[in-house]
Protein backbone atom coordinates (compact mmCIF):
# COMPACT_ATOMS: atom_id res chain seq x y z
CA UNK A 1 0.00 0.00 0.00
CA UNK A 2 1.32 3.54 -1.08
CA UNK A 3 0.11 7.12 -0.57
CA UNK A 4 0.02 9.06 -3.48
CA UNK A 5 0.40 13.22 -3.29
CA UNK A 6 -3.29 13.68 -2.49
CA UNK A 7 -3.25 12.10 0.82
CA UNK A 8 -5.28 8.77 -0.92
CA UNK A 9 -4.16 5.60 -0.28
CA UNK A 10 -3.85 3.26 -3.73
CA UNK A 11 -2.64 -0.63 -3.86
CA UNK A 12 1.09 -1.33 -4.54
CA UNK A 13 1.63 -3.91 -7.68
CA UNK A 14 2.36 -7.63 -6.41
CA UNK A 15 5.45 -8.75 -6.58
CA UNK A 16 6.53 -11.31 -9.60
CA UNK A 17 5.36 -14.98 -8.97
CA UNK A 18 8.81 -17.01 -7.88
CA UNK A 19 11.26 -13.89 -7.31
CA UNK A 20 12.77 -13.62 -4.32
CA UNK A 21 12.17 -10.50 -1.99
CA UNK A 22 14.63 -7.50 -2.37
CA UNK A 23 17.73 -7.86 -0.38
CA UNK A 24 17.90 -11.56 -0.20
CA UNK A 25 19.70 -14.56 -1.70
CA UNK A 26 17.44 -16.19 -4.40
CA UNK A 27 16.70 -19.21 -3.30
CA UNK A 28 15.89 -22.81 -5.54
CA UNK A 29 15.65 -26.16 -5.07
CA UNK A 30 18.92 -26.91 -6.96
CA UNK A 31 22.62 -26.32 -5.54
CA UNK A 32 24.44 -23.69 -5.92
CA UNK A 33 26.16 -23.65 -9.87
CA UNK A 34 29.41 -21.09 -10.11
CA UNK A 35 29.29 -19.16 -12.93
CA UNK A 36 32.90 -19.39 -13.88
CA UNK A 37 34.77 -22.56 -15.43
CA UNK A 38 35.35 -25.30 -12.76
CA UNK A 39 37.04 -28.09 -14.89
CA UNK A 40 38.06 -31.26 -13.29
CA UNK A 41 41.45 -31.33 -11.93
CA UNK A 42 43.89 -33.45 -13.75
CA UNK A 43 47.89 -34.01 -13.67
CA UNK A 44 48.21 -31.31 -15.89
CA UNK A 45 47.14 -28.88 -13.73
CA UNK A 46 49.34 -30.54 -10.79
CA UNK A 47 52.45 -30.22 -13.63
CA UNK A 48 51.52 -26.37 -14.22
CA UNK A 49 51.58 -25.98 -10.06
CA UNK A 50 55.02 -27.41 -10.05
CA UNK A 51 56.68 -25.92 -13.23
CA UNK A 52 55.42 -22.20 -12.01
CA UNK A 53 57.07 -23.46 -8.63
CA UNK A 54 60.39 -24.69 -9.58
CA UNK A 55 60.73 -21.79 -12.12
CA UNK A 56 60.08 -19.31 -9.23
CA UNK A 57 62.49 -19.75 -6.46
CA UNK A 58 66.02 -18.74 -6.74
CA UNK A 59 67.82 -22.50 -5.18
CA UNK A 60 66.44 -23.46 -9.09
CA UNK A 61 68.61 -20.83 -10.33
CA UNK A 62 71.94 -21.47 -8.26
CA UNK A 63 71.77 -24.82 -8.32
CA UNK A 64 71.25 -25.70 -12.10
CA UNK A 65 73.26 -22.52 -12.81
CA UNK A 66 76.53 -24.09 -10.83
CA UNK A 67 75.84 -27.43 -13.03
CA UNK A 68 76.05 -25.56 -16.08
CA UNK A 69 79.28 -23.46 -14.68
CA UNK A 70 80.97 -26.79 -13.97
CA UNK A 71 80.18 -29.11 -16.17
CA UNK A 72 80.50 -26.51 -19.53
CA UNK A 73 83.55 -24.49 -17.62
CA UNK A 74 85.86 -27.14 -16.08
CA UNK A 75 84.95 -28.78 -19.15
CA UNK A 76 86.05 -26.37 -21.82
CA UNK A 77 88.79 -25.87 -19.67
CA UNK A 78 89.86 -29.72 -20.33
CA UNK A 79 89.44 -29.88 -23.65
CA UNK A 80 91.64 -27.08 -24.21
CA UNK A 81 94.31 -29.02 -22.58
CA UNK A 82 94.53 -31.67 -24.36
CA UNK A 83 95.68 -32.64 -27.56
CA UNK A 84 93.78 -34.89 -30.84
CA UNK A 85 95.83 -37.82 -29.46
CA UNK A 86 94.13 -38.43 -26.76
CA UNK A 87 90.99 -38.80 -27.67
CA UNK A 88 92.22 -42.33 -29.86
CA UNK A 89 91.22 -44.04 -26.34
CA UNK A 90 88.09 -41.29 -25.17
CA UNK A 91 85.18 -40.33 -26.26
CA UNK A 92 84.50 -36.84 -26.99
CA UNK A 93 81.91 -36.26 -23.87
CA UNK A 94 84.78 -37.77 -21.79
CA UNK A 95 85.86 -34.19 -20.35
CA UNK A 96 82.23 -33.24 -19.40
CA UNK A 97 82.83 -35.74 -16.41
CA UNK A 98 85.75 -33.44 -14.72
CA UNK A 99 82.73 -30.98 -14.27
CA UNK A 100 80.01 -33.25 -13.99
CA UNK A 101 81.88 -35.36 -10.88
CA UNK A 102 80.97 -32.34 -8.58
CA UNK A 103 78.23 -30.82 -10.75
CA UNK A 104 76.18 -33.75 -9.71
CA UNK A 105 75.93 -32.38 -6.32
CA UNK A 106 74.20 -29.14 -7.72
CA UNK A 107 71.48 -32.35 -9.12
CA UNK A 108 71.07 -33.84 -5.81
CA UNK A 109 70.42 -30.87 -3.59
CA UNK A 110 68.09 -29.42 -5.98
CA UNK A 111 66.04 -32.79 -6.04
CA UNK A 112 65.72 -32.81 -2.39
CA UNK A 113 64.78 -28.92 -2.22
CA UNK A 114 62.10 -29.61 -4.68
CA UNK A 115 59.83 -31.19 -2.00
CA UNK A 116 61.89 -30.96 1.53
CA UNK A 117 61.64 -26.56 1.06
CA UNK A 118 57.67 -27.12 1.15
CA UNK A 119 57.96 -28.52 4.33
CA UNK A 120 60.01 -25.98 6.05
CA UNK A 121 58.22 -23.19 4.90
CA UNK A 122 55.03 -24.78 5.49
CA UNK A 123 53.72 -24.38 1.66
CA UNK A 124 52.98 -27.79 1.31
CA UNK A 125 50.19 -27.24 3.54
CA UNK A 126 48.79 -24.76 1.03
CA UNK A 127 49.53 -27.36 -1.99
CA UNK A 128 47.57 -29.94 -0.67
CA UNK A 129 44.91 -27.99 0.57
CA UNK A 130 44.56 -26.43 -3.44
CA UNK A 131 45.66 -30.22 -4.58
CA UNK A 132 43.79 -33.20 -1.83
CA UNK A 133 45.49 -35.76 -4.16
CA UNK A 134 48.74 -36.43 -2.78
CA UNK A 135 50.21 -39.01 -5.40
CA UNK A 136 49.46 -36.75 -8.04
CA UNK A 137 51.05 -33.96 -6.42
CA UNK A 138 54.33 -36.21 -5.79
CA UNK A 139 53.89 -37.61 -9.77
CA UNK A 140 53.88 -33.79 -11.26
CA UNK A 141 57.18 -33.04 -8.57
CA UNK A 142 59.38 -36.26 -9.99
CA UNK A 143 57.80 -35.48 -13.66
CA UNK A 144 58.80 -31.51 -13.50
CA UNK A 145 62.07 -31.94 -11.62
CA UNK A 146 63.28 -35.02 -14.03
CA UNK A 147 63.06 -33.42 -16.80
CA UNK A 148 64.68 -30.21 -15.73
CA UNK A 149 67.62 -31.96 -14.46
CA UNK A 150 67.61 -34.45 -17.94
CA UNK A 151 67.27 -31.19 -19.79
CA UNK A 152 69.94 -29.30 -18.38
CA UNK A 153 72.52 -32.06 -17.89
CA UNK A 154 72.21 -33.34 -21.48
CA UNK A 155 72.56 -29.88 -22.76
CA UNK A 156 75.86 -28.81 -20.72
CA UNK A 157 77.39 -32.33 -21.57
CA UNK A 158 76.47 -31.95 -25.34
CA UNK A 159 78.19 -28.99 -25.40
CA UNK A 160 80.89 -29.66 -23.91
CA UNK A 161 81.29 -32.78 -26.24
CA UNK A 162 80.75 -30.46 -29.19
CA UNK A 163 83.12 -28.03 -28.29
CA UNK A 164 85.99 -31.36 -27.91
CA UNK A 165 84.52 -32.33 -31.83
CA UNK A 166 85.01 -29.14 -33.09
CA UNK A 167 88.75 -28.72 -31.57
CA UNK A 168 89.97 -31.98 -32.37
CA UNK A 169 88.55 -33.78 -35.35
CA UNK A 170 91.42 -34.24 -37.02
CA UNK A 171 93.09 -37.62 -38.10
CA UNK A 172 95.25 -37.78 -35.11
CA UNK A 173 92.20 -38.33 -32.70
CA UNK A 174 90.72 -41.30 -34.50
CA UNK A 175 87.14 -42.57 -35.45
CA UNK A 176 84.24 -42.02 -33.31
CA UNK A 177 80.88 -43.19 -33.54
CA UNK A 178 77.55 -42.59 -32.31
CA UNK A 179 77.74 -44.93 -29.29
CA UNK A 180 80.20 -42.84 -27.35
CA UNK A 181 77.24 -39.91 -27.20
CA UNK A 182 74.55 -42.70 -26.50
CA UNK A 183 76.95 -43.36 -23.34
CA UNK A 184 77.18 -39.99 -22.75
CA UNK A 185 73.50 -39.79 -22.71
CA UNK A 186 72.76 -42.56 -20.43
CA UNK A 187 75.45 -40.52 -18.19
CA UNK A 188 73.48 -37.78 -17.78
CA UNK A 189 70.42 -40.58 -17.60
CA UNK A 190 72.35 -41.39 -14.49
CA UNK A 191 72.73 -38.26 -12.69
CA UNK A 192 69.18 -37.52 -13.25
CA UNK A 193 67.94 -40.58 -11.42
CA UNK A 194 70.24 -39.61 -8.57
CA UNK A 195 68.33 -36.59 -8.31
CA UNK A 196 65.20 -38.23 -8.47
CA UNK A 197 66.27 -40.21 -5.84
CA UNK A 198 67.15 -37.16 -3.72
CA UNK A 199 64.00 -36.55 -4.12
CA UNK A 200 62.26 -39.62 -2.83
CA UNK A 201 64.87 -39.38 0.31
CA UNK A 202 63.60 -35.35 0.49
CA UNK A 203 60.42 -36.69 0.38
CA UNK A 204 61.01 -39.53 3.28
CA UNK A 205 62.79 -37.17 5.25
CA UNK A 206 61.22 -34.16 4.92
CA UNK A 207 64.35 -32.59 6.27
CA UNK A 208 66.35 -30.88 3.68
CA UNK A 209 69.79 -30.32 5.80
CA UNK A 210 69.05 -34.50 6.91
CA UNK A 211 68.52 -35.51 3.31
CA UNK A 212 71.10 -33.96 2.07
CA UNK A 213 73.76 -35.47 4.35
CA UNK A 214 72.02 -38.96 3.39
CA UNK A 215 72.52 -38.65 -0.37
CA UNK A 216 76.41 -37.35 0.30
CA UNK A 217 76.91 -40.05 2.19
CA UNK A 218 74.82 -42.58 -0.60
CA UNK A 219 77.31 -41.27 -2.92
CA UNK A 220 81.05 -39.88 -1.39
CA UNK A 221 80.72 -42.73 1.21
CA UNK A 222 80.81 -46.15 -0.67
CA UNK A 223 84.55 -45.15 -2.72
CA UNK A 224 86.00 -43.96 0.55
CA UNK A 225 84.65 -47.46 2.61
CA UNK A 226 85.71 -49.97 -0.41
CA UNK A 227 88.67 -49.03 0.19
CA UNK A 228 88.91 -49.18 3.90
CA UNK A 229 87.65 -52.65 3.44
CA UNK A 230 89.92 -53.86 0.77
CA UNK A 231 93.03 -53.34 3.40
CA UNK A 232 91.77 -56.63 5.53
CA UNK A 233 91.28 -59.52 3.94
CA UNK A 234 88.77 -61.13 5.32
CA UNK A 235 86.46 -57.62 3.62
CA UNK A 236 88.17 -57.45 0.66
CA UNK A 237 85.45 -58.97 -1.58
CA UNK A 238 82.92 -56.92 0.08
CA UNK A 239 85.22 -53.87 -0.56
CA UNK A 240 85.48 -54.83 -4.32
CA UNK A 241 81.85 -55.24 -4.75
CA UNK A 242 81.37 -51.67 -3.21
CA UNK A 243 84.20 -50.31 -5.20
CA UNK A 244 83.00 -51.51 -8.23
CA UNK A 245 79.10 -50.32 -7.71
CA UNK A 246 78.85 -46.72 -6.79
CA UNK A 247 78.17 -43.47 -8.54
CA UNK A 248 81.33 -42.38 -9.94
CA UNK A 249 82.37 -45.46 -11.41
CA UNK A 250 79.08 -45.70 -12.76
CA UNK A 251 79.44 -42.20 -14.25
CA UNK A 252 83.15 -43.46 -15.48
CA UNK A 253 81.92 -46.21 -17.19
CA UNK A 254 79.20 -44.94 -19.00
CA UNK A 255 81.05 -42.38 -20.07
CA UNK A 256 83.55 -44.57 -21.86
CA UNK A 257 85.94 -44.19 -19.03
CA UNK A 258 86.18 -48.00 -18.48
CA UNK A 259 88.66 -48.69 -15.24
CA UNK A 260 86.50 -45.85 -12.95
CA UNK A 261 89.76 -45.73 -11.51
CA UNK A 262 89.61 -49.16 -9.69
CA UNK A 263 92.29 -51.05 -11.59
CA UNK A 264 93.08 -54.68 -10.96
CA UNK A 265 89.49 -55.69 -10.92
CA UNK A 266 87.03 -57.12 -13.45
CA UNK A 267 84.52 -54.09 -14.10
CA UNK A 268 80.35 -55.02 -14.37
CA UNK A 269 78.31 -54.02 -17.25
CA UNK A 270 77.22 -50.36 -17.84
CA UNK A 271 73.62 -52.24 -18.25
CA UNK A 272 74.48 -53.43 -14.56
CA UNK A 273 75.80 -50.22 -13.04
CA UNK A 274 72.35 -48.02 -14.38
CA UNK A 275 70.17 -51.22 -13.74
CA UNK A 276 71.11 -51.28 -9.60
CA UNK A 277 70.40 -47.30 -9.54
CA UNK A 278 67.15 -48.01 -11.26
CA UNK A 279 66.40 -50.41 -8.36
CA UNK A 280 67.28 -48.32 -5.41
CA UNK A 281 65.49 -45.02 -7.13
CA UNK A 282 62.83 -47.48 -8.19
CA UNK A 283 62.81 -48.67 -4.07
CA UNK A 284 62.83 -44.89 -2.80
CA UNK A 285 60.20 -43.74 -5.46
CA UNK A 286 57.82 -46.15 -4.08
CA UNK A 287 58.30 -45.81 -0.54
CA UNK A 288 57.70 -41.89 -1.13
CA UNK A 289 54.49 -42.37 -2.54
CA UNK A 290 53.41 -44.82 0.80
CA UNK A 291 54.31 -42.57 3.03
CA UNK A 292 53.12 -39.12 1.84
CA UNK A 293 49.92 -41.21 0.85
CA UNK A 294 49.23 -42.05 4.68
CA UNK A 295 51.53 -39.53 6.66
CA UNK A 296 49.80 -36.27 7.82
CA UNK A 297 52.10 -32.87 7.15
Amino acid sequence: MTTTPAGKPTASAPAPSGSAPSGSAPSGSGAYSSPLPTPRPHLGHALASEWTKLTSVRSTLWTLGSLVALVVGVGMLAVVETASRDYESLPYPAPALFGLMVGQLAVIVLGVLTISSEYGTGLIRTTLTAAPDRLRVLTAKYLVFGSVAFATTTCSVGFVGLWAAILHSGPAAGPHGLAEWAGALAGCAYVTLLGLLALAVGALVRHSAGAIAVMLGLVTMPPVLGSILMAWPVTSGVGSVVLRYNAPVGLFQLFGVQDGGVSGSTMPSDLAQITLLVLVTAGAVAASYAVVRRRDV
